[in-house]
């Protein structure tokens, strides 16, 4: 029955409507809303280890996902963290996998990922609803959207000690398909943008869908692009993401093993790349463009999020429209500019074009347009 509620879950026809909570379908009551979140993740990026958040970030999607047998589909990546909602048969499965990759990011990553549960009733009864939509990345990926206020209050109440679980470190969380090696991606119109805007609490709901189509008309206008080029991202030894891959490989071999593996797997995949060897069935000119396909550069999780790429005088452009709206009271907006944006990938197998792409920018991202928001002055 839970697979059929999530079948009839309304798919959006245009990106602009996710503002609309008319067309999201409201989560059953008994669902299990699911939460990470990596504590001090500005801190962390600040001391360089901005891939290993996202990774943590998206390892709680793998971890959940592989444990219910690929059956979680309703799940937002949100650079530093994921939120994500389940049906309440899959509740103990969801509760192992979260304890699990928690002691995996506090033992493999350094970091310190808070995870967490509670249910759409407990959302409800503090006056926030949980709704869900699908948006279409492309014929073979969709991505949740939510809305209602319900997640979001639920990450406060993880945050507070209130919905929060214990790391448990008796087994790795399952991994299979995580992946970190694809290397910056720069601009082609000179800034990555890391954008968050959230309606203020009580104004009414129209107000702000006004305020997120005049902000997505403006890209629309701009051309404001996924960062990810149409072709693909580029192809590049991957340096920089041996020691990370080497982490999610699991510590039941020794580190060294661990690492050649990583080492001669990730150089057979850069030469198939590189040299656009097909082998069997895969094609890898065609995953390429599948990845820009697929990425979740745009999404709606109690908040329009986006990761663009924008010339500067999108950017000032974007800014002014969103302060006049904060100056009446509608928005509370984050905006970060960066050089590049990273991706981490959750991949089921390369032989289908289901694999899914998290885009986030590579000097703070949604972690430090977050912050900018949770700074931000009270709206006169």
């Amino acid at each position: 029955m839970s697979e059929v509620w999530v079948e009839a879950v309304p798919v959006l026809d245009h990106f602009a409507q996710v503002a609309d909570p008319s067309l999201y379908a409201p989560l059953p009551d008994d669902w299990i809303i699911g939460l990470s979140d990596v504590i001090d993740s500005t801190g962390a990026i600040d001391a360089g280890l901005y891939k290993a958040v996202n990774l943590a970030g998206a390892a709680t999607i793998s971890a959940v996902s592989n444990a219910l047998g690929g059956a979680l589909r309703l799940f937002a990546f949100g650079g530093d963290g994921a939120r994500f909602a389940v049906p309440p048969e899959h509740a103990a499965a969801t509760v192992e996998a979260l304890a699990r990759v928690a002691a995996w990011a506090a033992r493999d990553l350094a970091l310190d990922l808070r995870v967490g549960t509670t249910t759409v009733a407990a959302a409800r009864a503090a006056g926030f609803d949980v709704r869900a939509a699908f948006w279409p990345a492309s014929e073979h990926v969709r991505y949740a959207m939510f809305t209602g206020g319900g997640l979001e209050w639920a990450e406060t109440q993880m945050k507070e000690g209130h919905a929060s679980l214990a790391p448990v470190d008796d087994e790795d969380p399952d991994l299979t398909g995580l992946s970190c090696q694809w290397g910056p991606i720069k601009p082609r119109q000179g800034k990555i943008l890391s954008l968050i805007v959230k309606p203020v609490a009580g104004v009414a709901q129209h107000h702000f869908a006004d305020v997120a189509t005049r902000v997505m008309g403006l890209l629309d206008e701009a051309a404001a692009l996924n960062p990810v080029p149409r072709d693909g991202p580029e192809v590049h030894w991957p340096s920089d993401s041996l020691a990370l891959q080497s982490r999610v490989a699991g510590s039941g071999r020794g580190a060294w093993r661990r690492r050649l593996t990583v080492i001669l797997t990730t150089a057979m995949i850069w030469l198939v790349f590189k040299f656009r060897l097909r082998i069997g069935g895969f094609e890898p000119q065609r995953y390429r463009r599948e990845i820009t396909a697929n990425t979740d550069f745009r999404k709606f999780d109690d908040a329009l999020m986006m990761t663009l790429d924008c010339s500067p005088g999108t950017v000032a452009r974007l800014r002014a429209l969103l302060d006049s709206a904060a100056a009446e009271g509608v928005v509370r907006y984050g905006l970060h500019e960066q050089d590049s944006a990273l991706m981490t990938c959750v991949v089921p197998s390369v032989m289908t074009a289901n694999h899914m792409h998290f885009v986030d920018g590579a000097d703070g991202g949604y972690a430090s347009a977050a912050r900018q928001l949770r700074g931000a002055p009270h709206p006169i």
